[in-house]
């Protein structure tokens, strides 16, 4: 019988340790958020805040397909409060580069997720 990947840990001891550590793998003076996704106990919600003058908020959602495999899926893109055209050149090197250092904070963190 093979051991099953899922994700077993507290959705909120999760939140706290990916607000701990998501700060360490994106750009020093980008802010983010992360917070549990109250319908979806594998799933977390963060927001980026882009440091700069274009002072972009990007809305992922995060979902653990297993204990060490994550899912982003990007969900707005907002400047000011009001959502912008996300094809942009900018915009989606930017959704590129968070996509990634999201994945490399999942990495950072398999060892408290797949134990």
């Amino acid at each position: 019988m093979a051991k099953s990947d899922e994700l077993r840990i507290d959705p909120q001891q999760l939140a706290d340790a990916w607000q701990r550590t998501l700060p360490e793998t994106i750009n020093s003076s980008d802010r983010c958020v992360v917070q549990q996704d109250e319908a979806d106990d594998k799933a977390l919600r963060v927001t980026i805040h882009s440091a700069g003058h274009q002072m972009y908020e990007f809305d992922f959602k995060v979902t653990y397909t297993g204990s060490r495999e994550v899912a982003v899926e990007l969900v707005d893109v907002e400047k000011d409060n009001v959502a912008v055209d996300e094809r942009t050149d900018i915009i989606q090197q930017l959704i590129h580069d968070y996509k990634r250092h999201l994945h490399e904070c999942a990495q950072a963190l398999q060892q408290l997720t797949h134990a």
